[in-house]
Parts: C-alpha cells; sequence; structure tokens
C-alpha cells in the first residue's frame, strides 16, 4: 500500500530521506493515517441482510401481539369484564411458558449436539454477576410458587385447578430458564436465526407478561390497603371499597393460610425483579441474533473491594437506617391520623436527606471522571444500550410521580403541613435520577487505559514538534517503525519497562520502538488539551490511585443508596399513595391509574441503577 494511503513508511524510506524535519512532522501529524482503511461493504453482504432485517421485523411484531394480548386479558380480569376470570388468565400464561420451555429445551440440546463448533460469544452480555443476582432472585421465586401451591391446597373447595397447575409450571419455567441463561446468554446465534429470532422473542414477552401479572396482583394488595388507610387521614370523600379476589370458602388451618397469604405478598417484589431481569438478558440474546461480533478483547470484570471503605461504611448506614424507617413507618401509618402525618414526615426528611447526599456524590464522581484523559467507547453494544435506555426509561416513571406531586401541591385549594415536605422530596427524585444516569452512562462508556484521540493526537505532536537533525528522525523512525493506533493509547500512562528512553530534539520524548511507551524528562508537563488541565495540572489528591480509589467511594456508596432507596417501595412504604393531597388534585382514579402503572418502573429503576453501578465499580 503506498504511504500516503495509511501504511507505515518502510525503514529505507526514512534513511533516505534528505532532511529528518520533514518525516517526522509528516507522521506526527497525521495520526490517523496510523488506523486501518474500513473496508467497503460487499453487495452481497447487503443482500445477505435484508433476509435477517425481515426476520428481525417479523418476530417483534409477533411479540408485541403476544404482549397486546396478554395485556387485555390481564385487564379484563383486573375490572372483572364478564366471561373473563382468572383460570383463563393463568390458562394462557401457562400455555405460553410451556411454549417456550420447548423451544429452550430443543435450544439446549441442539448446542449440545454440536458442542464442539467454535461459536462467537458476546463477552459484554450475561455477566457472571447478573446471573448470580437472577438466580437469587430466581430460587425466591420458586420458594413463592411453593406458598402459592400450599395457598391451593388450604383453598382447594372453590379454586379451579389451573390455580394449582400455574404454580407449578412457574417453578419449573423458572429453573430451566435460569439454567439456559447461565450457559447460553452470551451466544450470538449465526444458525437458524429465523426459527431463533421467534423463539427467543417469544421468551421475551413471555417474561414481561409475568411481570406484568406479578405488579397486577402485588398491586391490587397495596390497593386495597391503601383504600383502609385512607380513613384514618381524614380523606372520607375518597371511596374505599375494596376490590378483593379472596377465594369464598373458607381456608383450614386459618392461622396458616394467613401466614402464606402474607409471605405471597412479601416475596413478590424479588419475582418482579426476576421477571424483568430474564426478559432482559434475553433481549440481548435476540438483538445478537446474526450479528458480527468484533475481535476486539474485552476487559474482564473484577470484584475488588479494596480502597472503597468508606464509601462502604456510609452506605451501610444509609441501609441500615432505611431498614429503621420502614419499620416505623409500617408500625404507625394507618393507625392514626396523628400517626399517619409523623410516619410521612418521618419518610420524606430521611429520603431528602438520602438524596441530597447522593446527588452531591454523583456530580463529584462526574467531575472526577471528566478529569481523566480516557476515550469513550463508541462501538456497537446491545447490552450496554440496553442498558442506557433503561435507566433513562424507567427513570421516568418517578419523575412522572414527582411532577404530580409538585403539581398537586401548587394547585391544591388546602394543604395539610406534612405535604409541604413531600415537595422538596419530589425535587430532589428529579434531579438526583438525572444526575446519577448521567454519571452511570459516562462511567460505563469510558474505557479503561485508554486515551482519547484528541488527547493521543495532541500527544503525538508534541513528541515531534519542535524537533531537529537526528533527534526529528529518530522519532520519525520510532513513529513509523510497528507503533500502532492500539499502542499510542499508552503514551505517558504507562511506566517505562527498564532501560533508558530514546529521546528526541528540544527534550521531547520518543516512543519506543515497537512498544508505544514513553517517559518524559523531569519537569516536562504533558499538554492538556483545549485548555482542560493534564495530569501535572490535577490536584495532587486527584491523580493515579487516589482518584480510583475516590470513584470507589462513591460508586460503592451510590450502590448501597439504590438499595436502600428500593426496600421501602418494594416493601409497601409508598408515600404516593399515603398522602392523599394528589388524589383529591386529580380524583382518586385517575392517581391510582398513574401510581400502579409508574410505580413499578420506579422500583425496577433502583434495582437496575444498583446493578449498574456495581458494574462500574468492577471497571474502576
Amino acid at each position: 500500500m503506498p504511504e500516503g494511503q495509511g501504511a507505515p513508511a518502510s525503514p529505507q524510506a526514512a534513511r533516505s530521506a534528505p532532511d529528518g524535519r520533514s518525516s517526522a512532522p509528516a507522521a506526527c501529524l497525521q495520526p490517523h493515517s496510523l488506523a486501518p482503511e474500513s473496508p467497503t461493504p460487499r453487495r452481497g453482504a447487503v443482500r445477505a441482510s435484508v433476509p435477517q432485517k425481515l426476520a428481525e421485523a417479523l418476530s417483534s411484531q409477533y411479540g408485541l401481539n403476544v404482549f397486546v394480548a396478554g395485556l387485555l386479558l390481564l385487564l379484563a380480569w383486573a375490572v372483572h369484564a364478564s366471561g373473563v376470570g382468572k383460570s383463563d388468565l393463568l390458562c394462557f400464561l401457562t400455555a405460553l411458558m410451556l411454549l417456550q420451555l420447548l423451544w429452550m429445551l430443543w435450544y439446549v440440546g441442539r448446542s449440545a449436539a454440536h458442542r464442539r463448533l467454535l461459536r462467537p460469544k458476546d463477552t459484554h452480555a450475561g455477566a457472571r454477576w447478573l446471573r448470580g443476582s437472577i438466580t437469587l432472585f430466581a430460587v425466591i421465586t420458586v420458594i413463592l410458587g411453593c406458598l402459592k401451591i400450599g395457598y391451593f391446597v388450604g383453598f382447594s373447595d372453590c379454586l379451579s385447578a389451573t390455580e394449582g397447575v400455574f404454580p407449578v409450571a412457574h417453578a419449573v419455567h423458572t429453573l430451566v430458564q435460569v439454567y439456559f441463561l447461565w450457559g447460553h446468554a452470551k451466544d450470538v446465534i449465526q444458525s437458524f436465526k429465523t426459527l431463533e429470532r421467534f423463539g427467543v422473542i417469544h421468551s421475551v414477552f413471555t417474561n414481561l407478561l409475568l411481570w406484568a401479572n406479578s405488579v397486577l396482583n402485588e398491586s391490587k394488595h397495596q390497593l386495597n390497603e391503601h383504600k383502609e388507610r385512607l380513613i384514618t387521614l381524614g380523606f372520607g370523600n375518597i371511596t374505599t371499597e375494596l376490590d378483593d379476589h379472596t377465594p369464598a370458602c373458607n381456608c383450614t388451618p386459618p392461622t396458616l393460610c394467613s401466614a402464606i397469604s402474607h409471605g405471597i405478598y412479601y416475596l413478590y417484589p424479588f419475582n418482579i425483579e426476576y421477571q424483568i431481569l430474564a426478559s432482559t438478558m434475553l433481549y440481548v440474546l435476540w438483538k445478537n441474533i446474526g450479528r458480527k461480533v468484533d475481535g476486539s478483547p474485552h476487559q474482564k470484570i473484577q470484584f475488588k473491594f479494596h480502597g472503597a471503605v468508606a464509601g462502604s461504611a456510609l452506605g451501610l448506614a444509609a441501609l441500615a437506617v432505611t431498614i429503621g424507617v420502614v419499620v416505623v413507618y409500617l408500625i404507625r401509618i394507618g393507625r392514626s391520623k396523628t400517626k399517619s402525618e409523623s410516619a410521612l414526615i418521618l419518610f420524606y426528611l430521611y429520603a431528602t436527606t438520602l438524596l441530597m447526599l447522593m446527588g452531591a456524590a454523583g456530580l463529584l464522581g462526574i467531575r472526577i471522571s471528566r478529569l481523566e484523559e480516557q476515550s469513550l467507547d463508541e462501538s456497537k453494544n446491545p447490552a450496554r444500550k440496553l442498558d442506557a435506555d433503561l435507566l433513562v426509561g424507567t427513570a421516568s416513571g418517578s419523575w412522572l410521580l414527582s411532577w404530580g406531586s409538585i403539581l398537586a401541591i401548587l394547585c391544591a385549594e388546602s394543604r395539610p403541613s406534612y405535604t409541604w415536605y413531600n415537595l422538596p422530596y419530589s425535587v430532589l427524585v428529579i434531579v438526583e435520577k438525572y444526575i446519577q444516569n448521567l454519571f452511570i452512562i459516562e462511567s460505563t462508556h469510558r474505557v479503561p487505559g485508554r486515551l482519547s484521540e484528541d488527547i493521543r493526537t495532541l500527544r503525538v505532536v508534541t513528541v515531534c514538534k519542535g524537533s531537529h537533525g537526528s533527534g526529528a528522525s529518530l522519532a520519525s523512525s520510532c513513529l513509523k517503525s510497528g507503533a500502532a493506533a492500539g499502542d499510542l493509547d499508552r503514551v505517558g500512562d504507562a511506566a517505562p519497562q527498564g532501560g533508558q528512553e530514546p529521546r528526541a530534539g528540544n527534550g521531547r520524548m520518543c516512543l519506543r520502538e515497537g512498544s508505544g511507551k514513553g517517559e518524559p524528562e523531569p519537569g516536562w508537563e504533558e499538554p492538556g488539551w483545549e485548555g482542560a488541565p493534564g495530569p501535572a495540572g490535577r490536584p495532587h489528591f486527584l491523580r493515579g490511585n487516589a482518584r480510583r480509589s475516590v470513584l470507589r467511594n462513591i460508586a460503592a456508596f451510590l450502590f448501597l443508596c439504590n438499595i436502600s432507596l428500593w426496600i421501602p417501595p418494594a416493601f409497601g412504604c409508598r408515600p404516593e399513595y399515603d398522602n392523599g393531597l394528589e388524589e383529591i388534585v386529580f380524583g382518586f382514579e385517575p392517581w391510582i391509574v398513574v401510581v400502579n402503572l409508574a410505580m413499578p418502573f420506579s422500583i425496577f429503576y433502583r434495582m437496575h441503577a444498583a446493578a449498574s453501578l456495581f458494574e462500574v465499580y468492577c471497571k474502576i
């Protein structure tokens, strides 16, 4: 390839140059010439992608139709539509699970028969810690199924057989699906792609319907408790008619049945998280079908606790306070008007303080991360893109509730004193999630150990700038003798390994031949880019390991705080229900509909943000 087309110059050309000054700047001022040319897509490849796009469109439409049909059945059962009972809904969900089971067993069997074939893997998908989390939630889901079987046995005189078959099928489905995800979440399917697309998308929407069914059952239970609490707060003008699906017959023994019934609703939050996590992992598998995976190495994420003592201690303290607040809230709410108001005030003060600390930690983390001269990874990554989309999408549930509370406070004709504590809480929910999303998305897109393109270009230019005579020729030969674009990422970051580095003129450093490493002269300051401070311009305590230690502590603190904020709504501490002011302004039924739609997304956001922050911690 000619030299002007991106190929490195030969050593003979470098030696034959009459003047070193003319060759060195040419190599330095055109760093993009070190990168290989992007291949032109062939016409055959474009034609081959047409059936894949068609199969993707057909399978997605199939999945959406299954999901819409299931949602309508859920809605019909929730509003007691004539001719639609719970048995019809459970039969539909059981049929979907059995169909998914057949497909998973076929896929696992075919994979085992061809296990000796080398198959491409998406190293970013199905991280081990994610599979461990879904396994934990799956175990609790199986326990929930056992409780449902016990509930069916207690009320067997007046329950249909489908209510006994469904938990058994769900438990089997859960066990097989976890096994499938452990073994095949990283697969990049390249054969039977049309069939696999339909099988995977069917699995995605089956899990979403199971998630919606769990959310609906848990929401109806919370709504019944909420209607009873409203009387104690003095909102007598709001209807308190209970929407209960309790069987008409008596359970034997009554004490055991009551314990089982309460245990079921306490385990629903874990089942809800399991279903949505399974849906996201299967969606990434669907997006990877037919994808061409690049051969770039993937940095393995390793968990190390070193250097995060302060952040972990603060986070555990927040977790302990959260548990105490939730216990007090659940004990006092609904007992009397005074106790209910004090419980709401306690929650608002606790949540406002915690959100302020989280927002400050997120801002500090963003500021420190931007001091580092690292490039952003812009490669296609379905798992990472889905994580970012879920962060923003599920955060909109909390934003909807917060804006509703703000409008209710501003527009209400009369405002009880405790409702004013809701105003700063609602504002901070909006601001904190905005800051946290920015911190997580920027951190997950940064590539450890790789400088940004602008910084690399400036450093290469600085290496050769001002060089004279043999020094310039030496710098040119260093750049032309095998220093690839990936090697330039480590200029100024990696420590020299033995020996004295060659120097170019004017005290500038030169790259070691074939290694891409260099060491500046004493007193030489590394340049920034467009006025941004380089390493020499940073505060001393924010360099190297100290900077990484601060970021680890921030990530650990935010991780534990998100788990802390997941606990209250997941286990019944929901001031959006108990405040009462929004229901007067917007109306009882409209506001309850908004809460029931937005609350599941708000709860899932905290768990998903915690998972993303764990990944950020491991990457630092």
